[in-house]
């Protein structure tokens, strides 16, 4: 007869590192159970991907892909394949998994109690009570994030890419973003048991490490695909899991003071305090971190608001073809003039909610049809905007650590907008050309703008005198003024958007450099930054800092591919770093000082644009090209602003003890930034490219080409008109486009990049052409076809604007085929245009493959330079040449078939058609000879939805139907 156990006996007993052994032993049975199994039961199956590989072989003087797929290129399986692709491997992998961090009720002794037999959800508790401190809220989110990653593993594990790719790619992607702060989390709690720190140290370092080679080798096998590559990615992907479980089996160094004891409590709580309940039960200060949340969401309202204005005023000179008038809305942006009257600063001062809701007009304006009375909208809550920051930072000069807390918000806003365009193809979801139908959220937007204002101005969050800042500095308030000009004209041209800088420096097929994906770089460097003015001011404004950005400058400035962008990287952390010591500059030297910086920041806006708008504006040529003038007039304001900084010994001492005391309000703002870091993580994850596309009509090996001028993505009724493109290409079963006018990366446009979402939505491979600092109004190429080579060209333009051309080289249905987007220089500019046509001539009669010229001439047919770009000179031939109606947009083709022809009108998207050819890959040229539309087979044919009225007013135009030949 077993024994009765009375009240407080003990049950059981057993040291807490068994907890960490056991969760170790488990969670290694779980993958190597899995890939034993595998090994042996489905070797060749699993060792196989999705890609194949091969060697080219030249049958009749072209290059063809012999292909093979899997074993033995490829030799040993990744863990996904593993664990997650067949049985029993799989059943495998979840029954230990479960095992890891199951919950079960103990039914034959005490059915009333559910008993842990996880170990996982023992060991995050485990820690917690090991780290948690009084007055701390570190261990709190460590453990939080212990558990969500624990979750989200089951989350992976238990819905498989079969069952719902989703949710799993959902799963797999909040698990690795979580592995972060909990591996950085347990490091900063690590008790004072220094092997324990050391092997922590080995494996989080060997971790993270090896985080490099995987992503290298992963790009080699998705962009590149090259043999073998997937199974070295595979090694380190196993690797991962070694250290990852291998990091949480350090536990068991410190859990060997713990001893957990199952003891009989029936009864014995009752009257006593429970110590666990307690620290759980107290909470965090939801108050400061909400406070906190709403001040950076109004600086992502202000730099959304910022970003619009010149993208609303550009709509207007586009249309006009030069200077309109309304440009001068820009300069909204001076109103901190206002308050160098006392009397209207201490006005904006006592009534800073209600400036900073009228600034939210801008955030309306989305509501407003009518284009001009859109940009007043925008223009007006610009200029509430820039006033009511201006008066924050004012006033709260004489409380540094809740100025520092203002310029940590402004700044993290900015990283916010930049991470928000990132998730959204570059377009702000709350800028004014956007609404529902496009992608906008500007409803939403404009909700949450309301609530953090209302957050962030109530009594007690922000002062009501604005008594002037004490120890006014002796140096020049214009000096200060000029370093904010290039904070923010530098981060607004090159930060708003986190591919500005990629752009800069992409130089084409094969790629050498970052793609639009690796955004998340930028961002992380912008974000590094704001951690280095927050804890070294001291290190930021030195000399050395300033020329360590100098050099980042000169570097993206003159270099291409990943040392191009090691530059940006390092403007980029300095430009958010030197963000609070500037602007707490400007502050002690007095309310004028934001008006001469917004106004300086309003000419560096102006010399950016002129650069490559020379020939439409009065003065146009003396800053044509000059993009490294431009950067280097950045530099020499910065340098101005870090010399009209204050050295006084207040300030020394206030920023050593930064170094090693965090207040608690910057605290929280460190929690948000690390949350919209994580964010733009996932984002880039979920953005990488697939490479995986197929063209339409593969069977009959066609490729249906076209051109089109897009108007730089706004439409007639200035909307951002992405989302219609890409409805209209899908539905032409459009394989390759050229698109012209398509170079947004600059501050007047948006810093944007339609190409981004064209691409990843309609599953192309991308060319963005010469970059924006090659001083052109753009092209790109769009391409089903894996893109094997491509250069970027820069044609004669002695006198009018730069004309940009891309050569590039298609692997089409196994066979090299060249294309060539290109956009000549204007009418009036007749050298110009002559002298472009010998090069292109030139560049086409050299190509010893098959060709297709997708191209703005600004020509009639049969006049002119036709006769250079079609005949003898150039070897090709024209698409249609009966086609007398034509100016500006030609498709000409040498060395293939084509087999149709058609113009498809462009609705309210932009001035220009959409034109299209069908050639067919592996057949030589005939003859112009037309043929009925009932003679061509249906894989050969446009699509019949256009003929007629067509579909929201696109249809085939001029000839109202599609034109085939022999």
């Amino acid at each position: 007869m077993a024994p009765k156990i009375r009240e407080g006996d003990t049950v059981v007993a057993f040291s807490g590192k068994w907890v960490s052994w056991l969760h170790t032993a488990v969670a290694y049975s779980a993958f190597i159970g899995a890939l034993v199994t595998g090994l042996a039961l489905h070797y060749q199956k699993i060792v196989e991907n999705e890609y194949y590989v091969g060697k080219q072989l030249f049958l009749r003087g072209r290059a063809t892909l012999i292909l093979r797929k899997g074993y033995p290129q490829e030799w040993f399986p990744s863990v996904s394949a593993t664990i997650g692709d067949r049985y029993p491997e799989r059943a495998v992998f979840q029954f230990f998994i479960a095992m890891t961090s199951g919950m079960s009720p103990d039914r034959k002794t005490r059915p009333e109690l559910t008993v842990m037999l996880g170990p996982r959800f023992v060991l995050v508790f485990l820690w917690y009570i090991l780290t948690a401190r009084p007055k701390s809220n570190l261990p709190r989110i460590v453990a939080g994030v212990g558990i969500f990653r624990t979750l989200s593993c089951g989350g992976w594990t238990y819905v498989t890419s079969t069952d719902d790719h989703g949710w799993h790619d959902i799963f797999m992607i909040s698990y690795l973003v979580a592995t972060l702060p909990w591996t950085l989390g347990c490091l900063a709690l690590s008790p004072n048991n220094p092997k324990a720190v050391k092997y922590r140290k080995i494996f989080a370092g060997s971790f993270f490490g090896t985080l490099v080679p995987l992503i290298y080798f992963f790009i080699q096998h998705k962009i590149h695909k090259v043999p073998g590559a997937y199974t070295i990615y595979a090694f380190f992907e196993w690797a991962l899991i070694f250290f990852d479980v291998g990091f949480d089996a350090v536990t068991a160094l410190d859990f060997e003071g713990f001893e957990l004891v199952v003891r009989d409590l029936k009864g014995s709580s009752r009257g006593k305090d429970k110590p666990i309940a307690n620290v759980f039960g107290a909470g965090m200060l939801w108050t400061e971190a909400l406070d906190a949340a709403a001040d950076v969401y109004n600086g992502y309202v202000f730099w959304s608001l910022l970003t619009s204005l010149g993208l609303s005023t550009w709509y207007f000179p586009l249309w006009h073809m030069g200077l309109s008038g309304y440009e001068v809305i820009i300069m909204s942006t001076v109103s901190p003039f206002l308050l160098v009257n006392a009397s209207v600063r201490s006005i904006v001062i006592k009534n800073v909610r209600l400036v900073h809701l009228l600034s939210l007009s801008g955030l309306l304006a989305f509501l407003v049809k009518a284009p001009e009375l859109r940009l007043f909208s925008v223009g007006f809550g610009v200029s509430m905007s820039c006033l009511a920051w201006s008066a924050m930072w004012y006033v709260e000069g004489s409380q540094m650590t809740r100025l520092e807390s203002r310029i940590l918000a402004w700044s993290i806003g900015l990283i916010a907008s930049s991470t928000a365009k990132f998730a959204h193809w570059t377009n702000n979801p709350i800028w004014p050309i956007m609404h529902a139908k496009n992608g906008g959220w500007n409803k939403l937007g404009l909700l949450l703008a309301t609530l953090a204002i209302l957050r962030s101005t109530r009594t007690g969050n922000i002062a009501r005198v604005g008594a002037d800042p004490p120890d006014r500095p002796q140096t020049s308030s214009t000096l200060a003024s000029l370093g904010l000009a290039g904070l923010f004209f530098g981060m607004h041209s090159l930060l708003s958007d986190s591919s500005t800088m990629i752009l800069w420096v992409w130089e084409g097929f094969p790629i050498r450099g970052p793609i639009s994906a690796n955004g998340v770089l930028t961002i992380a460097a912008m974000g590094g930054g704001v951690l280095l003015g927050m804890f070294y001011q001291e290190l930021v404004t030195s000399w050395l800092s300033l020329l360590l950005a100098g050099l980042g400058a000169f570097i993206l400035t003159n270099y291409h591919n990943w040392f191009g962008y090691v530059g940006a990287l390092l403007l980029a952390m300095y430009l958010t770093a030197v963000a609070n010591p500037l602007i707490s500059s400007a502050v002690r030297h007095g309310p004028v000082t934001f008006g001469l910086g917004f106004l300086f920041y309003n000419i560096m806006v102006l010399a950016h644009v002129w650069v490559v708008a020379y020939a439409f504006v009065p003065g146009g040529p003396l800053m044509r090209e000059h993009t490294d003038w431009v950067m280097t007039a950045t530099i020499f304001l910065l340098t101005a602003g870090v010399y009209a900084i204050p050295r006084t010994a207040n300030n020394k001492r206030r920023t050593r003890s930064a170094k090693n005391v965090l207040n608690r309000s910057a605290s929280y703002y460190t929690y948000v930034l690390l949350i919209v870091e994580l964010i733009a993580l996932a984002v880039s994850y979920l953005r990488f490219p697939t490479n995986d596309y197929v063209p339409y009509h593969k069977d009959e090996k066609v490729i249906t080409a076209g051109i089109w001028t897009i108007h730089f993505s706004l439409d007639n009724d200035m909307w951002s008109s992405e989302r219609r493109m890409r409805d209209l290409i899908k539905e032409l079963e459009v394989d390759v486009v050229g698109l012209l006018e398509s170079d947004l990366q600059r501050i007047i446009m948006g810093n944007r990049d339609t190409t981004q979402y064209l691409a990843e939505d309609l599953g192309m491979y991308v060319d963005y052409g010469p970059g924006p600092n090659k001083h052109t109004w753009g092209s790109a190429l769009l391409s089903k076809f894996p893109i094997i080579n491509s250069t970027h060209h820069l044609l004669p333009s002695p006198v009018g604007e730069l004309a940009p051309a891309i050569h590039a080289t298609l692997d089409a249905y196994g066979e090299f085929v060249d294309v060539v987007v290109f956009h000549s220089g204007q009418e009036e500019d007749v050298e110009d245009r002559r002298l472009q046509s010998e090069y292109l001539a030139k560049l086409m009669r050299e190509s010893p493959r098959p060709l297709i010229l997708l191209s703005y001439l600004v020509l009639k047919p049969g006049e002119g330079n036709y006769h250079t770009y079609v005949g003898d000179k150039s070897g090709m031939k024209d698409i249609d040449p009966s086609d007398w109606d034509r100016w500006c947009e030609y498709i000409l083709y040498k060395g293939i078939r084509r087999s149709g022809y058609a113009r498809v009108s462009r609705s309210t998207i932009t001035d220009t058609e959409l034109q299209l050819g069908k050639f067919i890959v592996g057949q030589p040229e005939s003859s112009n000879e037309q043929i009925s539309e009932e003679q061509v087979p249906e894989g050969l044919r446009f699509p019949s939805m256009f003929r007629g009225q067509g579909v929201r007013d696109h249809r085939y135009h001029v000839f109202d139907e599609p034109r085939y030949f022999v």
